[in-house]
């Protein structure tokens, strides 16, 4: 394919996008596929001649719609929202036509300090402290990681060297094996499974704090495992609080949580991996309070983004999270992968990971103007990612992106309403942002029922979870297309399948008693 056909293809490619991003909610959200479905459908090795393009296209209709859940679809409403618009679209294409390997500055400065800027806008979008932004001469920065799994993966490595390294001074004769037998980590029962597949590959224990009434993780409950562990003679090293958690969009209490980290120098990192993005709007930064406090205990007034100036400054304030993650990618309208890390000081993240063989060394590494992005995560490896919050943040404004949020938060609490007016329903969990947890009130066995009546009917789209020993489901506000209406079609399809369950359950206990 040369420049000339490329234009051709390119522009027919963009209709392609365009057509079935306009035309999805007419497709059955969900594939009536088997798994192996796919293999038969495709040749054994790949072609020694070339294919045409058309044949190509033809069968990505043949082969590979047929197989895909239509994750944007306004009446998909599982898992939580992935992000995907028009300009992130574009900045992928470009990202793609540059090709760079951005492991260091050299490598392309261009990629190195978009990235660094960018994440610098997100977090005064967010309102962080000014020590979590890299700005001039910072300490602390913004990474764009490719999960929140990876950001938290990422910190239990930081924290687990740190730690390890501040014993060994203390104590020279400490090796690292004996040091990380004793190491704990801290979650909330409500974590992610990320968080504990991190302790497994970060080889420490991991404990779960047990929530309480809301499913939130409180001082109470830390401090008791803390104070147990520490009389066995382990060593707290790190605690994940969870901003949104994925079974209900909960909230770990940082208020409480953050002083006992700092008062017993624990790492804190802090994952709202889907909540975060509704931190730019005013009405929710109070959710991320615990950050930061003011030395008389007052919270950052939540006010207007700031701007430089009047960013809040680190001496201003106590600064009890060491690192904060969230995904623009799940939320912010950014297409994945993009999952936006800060940390307080980035030497703790570069400390861990760096290594400098001579082939990657440059002229500029060491003057203190720039970072190698390579010493802040796994892979050595990285695309232009900042692309696309560049071009989403320009294009969407971010009045834009408030108003998008404030939509999907005003659809989940229309559906809320909707189910608190059929006395059949229940509502699990507190709504605060675009999830609703909601059951039939019954048995578990009842509402694994109603799931497999809806998911079986393909017309909407939903998935689980747990609530201490309930069976609840999730309905999340996901698809940047979806309206009120779509959300009181799915609510009328949902009821009519409870009443053909109910009336279903009915006839079957009429038939037994007879």
């Amino acid at each position: 394919m040369n420049a000339h056909e490329f234009r051709r293809r390119g522009k027919e490619m963009v209709d392609y996008v365009a057509d079935y991003l306009e035309g999805v909610e007419g497709r059955q959200v969900y594939p009536d596929v088997e798994p192996g479905y796919l293999r038969p459908l495709l040749p054994t090795a790949a072609p020694q001649e070339p294919e045409t393009f058309e044949d190509i296209i033809k069968d990505v209709e043949k082969i590979i719609m047929p197989g895909v859940t239509h994750w944007h679809s306004p009446y998909f409403f599982a898992y939580f929202p992935t992000a995907s618009s028009y300009p992130a679209m574009l900045a992928d294409m470009l990202c793609g036509a540059i090709g760079c390997i951005g492991f260091s500055w050299a490598a392309s400065p261009a990629c190195t300090e978009l990235e660094t800027v960018m994440m610098d806008w997100l977090g005064k979008m967010l309102r962080l402290p000014a020590v979590f932004l890299a700005g001039e001469a910072g300490e602390g920065g913004g990474v764009i990681q490719g999960s929140a799994s990876e950001a938290t993966l990422v910190a239990l490595l930081a924290a687990r060297t740190k730690v390890t390294r501040c014993l060994q001074a203390a104590s020279p004769g400490l090796t690292q094996a004996t040091i990380m037998e004793k190491l704990v980590a801290y979650a909330s029962d409500q974590a992610h499974s990320s968080v504990e597949r991190a302790g497994l590959i970060g080889g420490v224990k991991l404990k779960a704090i047990p929530s309480d009434g809301k499913f939130a993780m409180r001082a109470s409950a830390l401090q008791e495992a803390l104070e147990r562990d520490k009389a066995e003679g382990l060593i707290p090293f790190f605690v994940v609080a969870t901003l949104g958690t994925t079974s209900c969009c909960s909230f770990d209490n940082l208020l409480e949580v953050g002083p006992i980290c700092r008062e017993e120098d624990v790492w804190l990192h802090v994952d709202a991996a889907y909540a975060g993005s509704a931190f730019i709007c005013p009405e929710f930064r109070h959710l991320l309070n615990g950050v930061e406090m003011q030395p008389c205990g007052l919270q950052v007034d939540p006010g207007p983004v700031h701007q430089p100036e009047d960013m809040p400054r680190a001496g201003a304030l106590i600064i009890y999270a060491d690192s904060f993650n969230f995904n623009p990618h799940k939320w912010l309208l950014v297409n994945f992968d993009c999952s936006a890390m800060w940390v307080k000081k980035r030497t703790d993240l570069t400390g861990a990971f760096k290594l400098d063989p001579v082939y990657l060394k440059h002229s500029h590494q060491d003057s203190g103007l720039i970072t190698d992005y390579r010493h802040w995560q796994l892979p050595l490896g990285r695309r232009f990612r900042s692309l696309k919050m560049w071009f989403v943040f320009r294009m969407y404004g971010v009045k834009g992106l408030q108003a998008y949020i404030r939509k999907h938060v005003q659809l989940s609490h229309e559906f809320e309403a909707l189910v608190h007016q059929d006395p059949r329903f229940e509502v699990c969990a507190e709504v605060t942002l675009g999830l609703v947890c909601f059951r039939l009130k019954g048995s578990n066995k009842l509402n694994e029922a109603l799931l497999e009546r809806i998911n079986s009917a393909k017309k909407i789209h939903l998935v689980p979870c747990h609530l201490r020993d309930q069976f609840v489901l999730r309905f999340a506000i996901c698809s940047r297309t979806v309206e009120s209406a779509h959300v009181q079609l799915a609510w009328e399809h949902i009821r009519g399948l409870a009443t053909d369950l109910l009336g279903a359950q009915k006839e079957e206990k009429a038939e037994i008693k007879t």
